[in-house]
């Protein structure tokens, strides 16, 4: 049986208008009983009451707008609690109508389907980003809990899609982005094939309508001169398969024009090296027999070397199986063809859809995809506990909704699938939070590998981890899973919390040594006032608040050690006046000012900074003159006598240039037990060379025996310590 596989045809906004309630229940009648079909009737008398005297764009009657949404949902056979939510789904949003009168009228599952898909109406954001961001996370939230929301939202974004021409332009692009950003991507990661392409398809229109008309006429012209070739590998195909004695239906495959536009836009060819592509997808009984059917294509035509995938055996993250192969055709023309079993087929049209739509006949497949997806909603609803706000929860979605996959061993010989150019820190967060938050090391293919090193198809992977070892920020540099993200951003976020409730708590105390009293002597009734009156849940909110410089120390200690009324204050006796110790292991709360790069032995002052703690300056920084106006900013600090630790330090180096300088200079600073961060080098005059050094010294001691080690080489004219 030889078939063509035509792109789904965007329904018309003339066509929606025909299909009326006495149609839908037609339809309904055909797989559910009669009284189902009344219960959803009754709904549409409640909507179509609720919605009355409200309009579309277009002009017609809103109810048109969910009876159109309750038919895609019954042509996807689901279940009558789905489609009266699809026909409901807009009465809380836009008809005022409270989420308890939907309850009694019909039940709390389909007013949590509805409730779902609402917007947020009655909260005002900040910006529009933030509001789609919160209205996202709110809808996948109760996605996690029934995944019919997101059915009832894509049959919902499907119309929308097929009637958008009617909105003004801006408008227009937005929700096209928004789609082939966000929906289609859901819609591919539920394995939902049809809905995908058509929202690609119809946003593609939307978004770029030039290029899409330009695009749609070159491949209605480039198809009229394939017939020939194409009929030709159809009969090759079918007569093997004949001589076989193998039934199968043998189906060709049309690209569709957002692929065929995304593969043109990331330069993978010219337009007529992609579409001179023919595809076919050859369905067969049972898997043994899609075995078979590889070797005979293989022997059929040669089979391009490395464009083999077994997605039979490694199924995709939205449960697709398949054979992937990629054959050299009649005048050398490229092949693509997948084979794959009927229950296969099922899945990679309809995805989570294939459970409700071949119940009767599915044997596991579509509860299969439906496991999957549910891993997935389970590993959302952990990203979304350690995400800061809705538009960071947004952006690690995104991240994870365009996977291309790898798959990797661990040692027990377990898959797992991470993301094309995933790391082994990806890898470390896919086993366990605990893992990737204690890796220190990993193996691939039992060789040491930096942590760094993007993974490939089938490599083992071991994660080596260290008790008291923790997340480096330099992590968010190359990971690429949502979830390595979202757990080194809350670890970092907690992080910077505990250090400021300590660098807080000792500003507080200095500032109260000043005024001759001490944490240890104020009573718990002061800082219950002081709480309440600041809106504080207890002292290391406090603490927290003032080490990250939003609230100033001294200001808080006056509060808890008040003058009496009429006297002078008394500050803490010449000498009594103790400078803030500084360790050099506060973390992220103590900055040290790149302009001057202060080290121990330096003499230093402290700079309150909004947000981001304490920035320490040398005394001679130039740039403190910008800040001679905020008195109240500055606060008196030392090193801490026993410091330890590295410390970043800029060193100048004017060189006659000669051969292999820089290597004589490095292996110096090498010698005398320092590192060297960054290097930059200006030639002067074609004679002489300046060389900028920053490297790591423990104090002025360090980077004086450092010099000395530079200064002594012939080729060294001189060497100067850099500052601003």
């Amino acid at each position: 049986m030889i078939g063509r596989m035509a792109s789904p045809a965007p329904v018309s906004e003339t066509d929606e208008s025909r299909f009326l309630i006495s149609d839908l229940c037609d339809l309904l009648e055909s797989y559910l009983d009669t009284e189902q079909v009344r219960e959803i009737y009754r709904a549409y008398l409640f909507g179509a009451e609720a919605h009355e005297g409200q309009h579309r764009v277009s002009g017609e009657p809103y109810i048109y707008h969910p009876i159109a949404v309750a038919r895609i949902l019954a042509e996807m056979h689901m279940d009558p609690e789905s489609i009266i939510a699809g026909m409901l789904h807009d009465v809380i949003e836009d008809t005022g109508t409270p989420k308890e009168v939907v309850t009694s009228e019909f039940s709390e599952e389909v007013a949590e389907l509805v409730d779902g898909v609402s917007k947020l109406t009655q909260i005002k954001f900040e910006s529009q980003a933030e509001a789609q961001a919160e209205n996202f996370r709110k809808m996948m939230l109760a996605m996690v809990r029934d995944i019919r929301v997101i059915m009832v939202k894509l049959a919902d974004r499907l119309h929308n899609m097929r009637t958008l021409g009617v909105m003004r332009g801006d408008k227009r692009r937005r929700i096209a982005r928004e789609t082939l950003d966000i929906y289609a991507p859901i819609a591919n990661r539920l394995g939902m094939n049809q809905i995908r392409l058509e929202l690609e398809d119809l946003g593609f229109a939307a978004l770029y309508p030039m290029r899409y008309r330009v695009l749609n006429e070159a491949v209605k012209r480039a198809r009229g001169n394939r017939k020939e070739i194409l009929n030709k590998i159809e009969s090759a195909i079918q007569q093997r398969m004949q001589q076989e004695l193998i039934r199968c239906r043998l189906l060709s495959r049309q690209k569709h024009l957002y692929s065929l536009y995304k593969k043109i836009r990331d330069r993978v060819g010219s337009f007529n090296e992609v579409f001179d592509v023919y595809a076919f997808r050859i369905i067969v009984d049972n898997v043994d027999t899609c075995y078979r059917v590889l070797g005979m294509m293989h022997s059929l035509y040669k089979p391009v070397p490395g464009k083999f995938k077994d997605y039979i055996a490694i199924p995709k993250a939205n449960g697709y199986q398949s054979l992937h192969t990629v054959l050299f055709g009649p005048y050398g023309v490229p092949i693509e063809v997948q084979i794959r079993t009927d229950d296969m087929e099922r899945v990679a049209e309809s995805g989570i859809a294939a459970h409700w739509l071949y119940k009767s006949s599915d044997k596991g497949s579509g509860n299969n995809a439906q496991a999957r997806a549910r891993e997935w909603l389970r590993k959302l609803l952990e990203m979304q506990s350690h995400a800061g706000n809705s538009l960071e929860f947004l952006e690690n979605v995104k991240i994870d909704l365009f996977p291309d996959e790898v798959y990797v061993f661990t040692p027990a010989g377990d898959i797992l699938e991470l993301p094309r150019g995933a790391t082994a820190v990806d890898f470390a967060y896919a086993v366990h939070t605990d893992v990737g938050n204690t890796c220190i090391a990993s193996k691939v293919d039992r060789r040491l590998a930096p942590l760094r090193t993007p993974l490939l198809n089938g490599q083992t992977v071991e994660v080596i981890t260290a008790t008291g070892a923790h997340p480096n920020p330099a992590w968010l540099n190359f990971v690429t899973t949502a979830k390595a993200r979202s757990n080194i951003r809350h670890y970092l976020k907690n992080l910077q919390n505990d250090e400021a409730i300590e660098l807080g708590r000792r500003m507080l105390d200095k500032a109260l040594h000043n005024l001759q009293s001490s944490l240890a002597e104020i009573g718990a009734e002061q800082f219950a006032g002081l709480m309440e009156e600041c809106g504080f849940e207890d002292r290391d909110t406090l603490y927290a608040d003032i080490g990250l410089g939003n609230r100033m120390a001294m200001l808080v200690a006056r509060r808890l050690v008040p003058q009496e009324e009429g006297s002078e204050e008394k500050p803490a006796e010449t000498g009594n006046s103790k400078p803030l110790a500084i360790r050099g292991t506060e973390g992220m709360v103590v900055h040290f000012a790149r302009c001057c790069r202060p080290i121990p032995g330096d003499a230093i002052v402290g700079f309150i900074s909004t947000g981001r703690g304490l920035v320490i300056h040398t005394e001679g920084c130039n740039n403190l003159s910008d800040f001679r106006s905020r008195p109240d900013k500055w606060i008196d600090v030392e090193w801490q006598p026993d410091i330890e630790g590295e410390f970043s330090a800029e060193i100048r180096v004017d060189v006659t240039n000669q051969k292999g300088v820089l290597a004589t200079i490095a292996a110096e600073i090498s010698e005398a037990g320092s590192n060297i961060e960054n290097v930059s080098i200006e030639e002067r005059d074609g004679l002489d060379t300046s060389m900028n050094f920053t490297v790591t010294v423990r104090d002025r001691q360090h980077l004086a025996r450092v010099m000395r080690c530079i200064r002594k080489l012939p080729s060294v004219m001189r060497i100067i310590r850099s500052k601003n």
